[in-house]
């Protein structure tokens, strides 16, 4: 038995060394994916519209393109991180004033200054969550079915306790008031997954793949649209979103 287990150990700890290597490699290929990121998993923190959590450290911006090449100097880079139970994003837009007029949650926020996030779960059914979240902090949560174009957000129902969302925004160099001369706002914000019930692939493990896309809206001078991936006519291009590759 003695000499059973000295040659079965050695042989345990190559499977591992080979299984571990071929999960760094499998994940270095994924991350060099077009149109892909790996998010990676934190321990859960506190929200505060600041971005100055140490979780924030460990996992780099990704940056925001706009269509409209007068903007180049307004940057927009996102951060992302999950954890067991649910996702963070952090925006950081650049600006020069905010537009950002209306005070209550779940009205047309796109109209005015904003980031927005979609999360599409599973492409087998076109169903996916977006989440808005304006300069003043009043936020948009739907899910949205989208039938070959046509499509409607539906707000959540019981939105309370563990099913709402965790939500601040900081203006940078000026204040926190529409019209307000700024340099930037940040927007900070924690989905759960109880929220997500009943998409499927919720919650996320290791290696699950989510469709996904973020933007944002500045009005400045007109509509200028940011995004991630790029989209044509509307954000609800789904068919055209990157993928959200979990660590």
């Amino acid at each position: 038995m003695t000499k059973f287990r000295n040659l079965f150990y050695p042989f345990c700890m190559s499977c591992l060394i080979i299984a571990v290597n071929i999960a760094i490699v499998s994940a270095q290929e994924a991350s060099t994916e077009p149109g892909s990121v790996i998010v990676k998993k934190c321990m859960d923190f506190k929200v505060t519209g600041d971005g100055h959590s140490d979780n924030w450290k460990n996992t780099e911006w990704i940056n925001l393109l706009t269509q409209n090449p007068d903007n180049t100097d307004y940057r927009t880079k996102v951060k992302v991180l999950y954890s067991g139970t649910g996702i963070y994003f952090l925006f950081d837009c650049g600006d020069k004033k905010l537009t950002s007029t209306m005070k209550a949650d779940n009205l047309n926020l796109w109209e005015e200054d904003v980031v927005e996030i979609f999360l599409w779960t599973d492409e087998d059914y076109p169903v996916y969550f977006e989440y808005e979240l304006s300069p003043l902090n009043y936020e948009l949560p739907i899910i949205v079915p989208n039938f070959d174009g046509t499509f409607l957000g539906w707000l959540p129902w019981k939105y309370q306790g563990d099913r709402r969302t965790q939500h601040a925004t900081n203006a940078v160099g000026g204040k926190k008031k529409s019209g307000s001369s700024v340099s930037g706002w940040i927007a900070e914000f924690f989905i759960p997954y109880k929220l997500l019930a009943p998409l499927n692939q919720v919650p996320p493990v290791s290696g699950t793949r989510w469709r996904a896309n973020m933007y944002r809206i500045d009005h400045d001078s007109g509509s200028v649209p940011f995004a991630w991936q790029k989209v044509s006519g509307t954000f609800h291009e789904y068919k055209k979103f990157g993928t959200f590759i979990f660590e």
